[in-house]
């Protein structure tokens, strides 16, 4: 018992020692499970005993002994069952394997998930005008999604930041950076299908003309490391042109896909700049350089600071500059008067003109290379690596065509899942090493161990049909599950295989050792496996925790079929002990004798 509860633990420390977000974010139920196995193997081998002795002293005496107790009508049926699959132990070990195979091959039709959505009531609007525009009008069109917000009886709270995002509220909520051009707006409502309703109905608004100059988007909070979008694709190369083209081409195709939604890129679309093209020859005549015109038209445009007036304990600068009317008006550009060398008033247009040309709001690089996230919304009922996946499939045209240098990387919650799945993996050969550890020193033998850690993969022949069936996804939270049901099987296997190396020391033939020790280990099989699925049930209608308890649950009531059929089965086949034997004529716990 004590070293399937090490191996039960040790299984779930990939999870407490993940160096990554997801660690971090679900890394606290190693240490929890871990104190809680270890404590309950202390109560299970100390206090349960000495409550038994107190409690039940006056126990009357079996007939027969101990052997008895295993020789009523029920036992006797489950012993022929087991023995059954003893006397074909190559078919059920093929059974099993093909079952697993198939489970395997069921993997592909169930839902992926990273983390679930949080079942909070808040609904996070997003308001994202052109980049470049200015705080006023941001504000003005946050106004107009707040004044429509503040009339739906769903919005008891309706909060806008303006120029910003929201402050870290919630744990997996990461606050966007200052920028003019966005405004975030948290509504709280009564429950969570309000927050769905109000969900609905903004979508359909902004598709009547809400707030038309902005992109509106409504979201909700999801549990896990944080991701802007769902789906996002990364464009990355050396020359601005070529990378923005790429993504283009990336944007056209998901947003030609039903399954997308609210499809943009971060770097926002084209803008307008203007920009003042000098007339060297002519700059030249009026003895000005390129650097005298450019320090006054900063003078002019954007101001300087003259002088300073102090206000109680403050210091405030005076900045000179145009007045609003010329100085916001690019058509005035022209009409600026600058001084030249020997004091005559230069009009703008004498030296130079004005050019509008279309350029990128902002750039964002990567590993010091221009890149693109092209990214999205899905629609309801999907889930982000599903989505992903086929997207990506999709876009396979346009990569292969790539040129030298450029690549499209997958992004959003599916990077997140590979960073928290790559974050497990150095974990896991120290994971092994310990178990092998516990287990050598427990069965004392190569080939029991093998068989032990051959069975930690089955758990998957009970989880998959139970994901499929309830429509439940495999997500972080379900390979975590996954995980203790590996450890759960390597204890059953443990215990069932000390049981039978005892029955040896007591006398038994192979067989009968086989077949006796599965039958005494029945009842606390089955029953520890109908406490762990009833302790799941109130679980499965939990957000955060349905996938895990699904999982649990399934793999449970599967293995508990594994301990009971396969795992005899197997011992038999491994050692290959036969039917032939079995010494009839002892039956049950019989002891030989010399």
């Amino acid at each position: 018992m004590l070293a399937g509860t090490l191996v039960t633990v040790i299984g779930l420390m990939p999870v407490g020692f993940a160096q990554s977000s997801a660690g971090e974010y679900a890394g606290n139920i190693f240490w929890v499970v871990a104190f809680a196995l270890i404590a309950s193997w202390f109560v299970a081998v100390i206090f349960t005993p000495y409550m038994g002795v107190k409690m039940l002293p006056q126990i009357k005496p079996v007939e027969g002994g101990h052997a008895a107790i295993y020789q009523t009508p029920r036992y006797q049926r489950v012993r022929r069952v087991i023995a059954w699959a003893v006397d074909r132990k190559r078919l059920v070990t093929l059974f099993t394997i093909g079952a697993f195979l198939v489970a395997g091959a069921g993997m592909p039709f169930v839902k992926k998930q990273f983390f679930p959505t949080s079942d909070r009531p808040e609904l996070l609007i997003e308001v994202q005008m052109p980049k470049g525009t200015a705080l006023a009008q941001t504000s003005a069109a946050a106004a107009q999604v707040e004044a429509w917000l503040q009339k739906q009886a769903e919005a008891k709270i309706v909060t806008a930041y303006v120029g910003q995002g929201a402050p870290r509220f919630f744990m997996s909520l990461s606050p966007e950076l200052p920028d003019p051009s966005f405004a975030k707006v948290v509504v709280r409502t009564p429950d969570e299908a309000a927050r769905d309703r109000l969900k609905l109905k903004l979508r359909r608004a902004v598709a009547d003309g809400l707030a038309p100059a902005a992109r509106v988007r409504a979201t909700q909070l999801v549990f896990g490391p944080p991701s802007p979008f769902p789906v996002a694709f990364r464009v990355t190369g050396p020359d601005l042109a070529v990378v923005r083209g790429i993504a283009e081409q990336v944007q056209r195709v998901m947003q030609a896909d039903p399954t997308m939604r609210t499809v943009n890129s971060d770097w926002g679309e084209r803008a307008p700049a203007l920009h003042f093209v000098l007339d060297q020859e002519r700059l030249r005549a009026f003895g000005l350089t390129s650097s005298d015109v450019a320090d006054q038209l900063q003078f002019l445009l954007n101001g300087a600071p003259v002088a300073q007036v102090r206000e109680d304990i403050r210091s405030v600068e005076v900045v000179a500059r145009s007045s609003g009317a010329d100085r916001l008006d690019p058509a005035r550009i022209g009409d600026y008067q600058l001084m030249g060398t020997n004091g005559q008033r230069v009009p703008v247009s004498q030296i130079g003109k004005v050019e509008v040309r279309m350029e990128d709001p902002i750039l964002l690089r990567r590993d010091r290379l221009p890149t693109i996230t092209v990214r999205g919304d899905i629609a309801n009922g999907l889930q982000p690596p599903d989505v992903s996946t086929a997207m990506l499939a999709r876009l396979q045209p346009i990569i292969q065509r790539l040129p030298s240098g450029y690549r499209i990387e997958t992004a959003g919650s599916i990077e997140e899942a590979g960073k928290a799945n790559a974050a497990l993996a150095p974990i896991f050969p120290i994971m092994i090493f310990l178990m092998m550890i516990v287990i050598i020193l427990q069965v004392r033998s190569l080939s029991a161990m093998g068989i032990v850690l051959s069975t930690a993969p089955l758990g998957l022949i009970g989880v998959v049909p139970t994901l499929l069936v309830t429509g439940q996804p495999f997500g972080f939270n379900a390979i975590l599950g996954l995980i203790a049901l590996a450890g759960i099987l390597m204890r059953n296997t443990l215990i069932l295989i000390g049981q039978i190396h005892d029955n040896e020391k007591h006398g038994m033939t192979p067989y009968d050792a086989v077949v006796e020790a599965t039958v005494q280990r029945s009842r606390p099989v089955i029953l520890t496996a109908l406490a762990a699925v009833l302790a799941f049930v109130p679980l499965i209608k939990s957000v955060f925790w349905g996938s895990m308890a699904v999982t649990l649950i399934g793999g449970t009531l599967g293995g508990t079929v594994l301990t009971l059929l396969f795992l005899p089965a197997l011992y038999a086949l491994w050692f290959r002990i036969k039917p032939a034997d079995h010494a009839p004529a002892g039956g049950g716990l019989a002891i030989a004798t010399a």
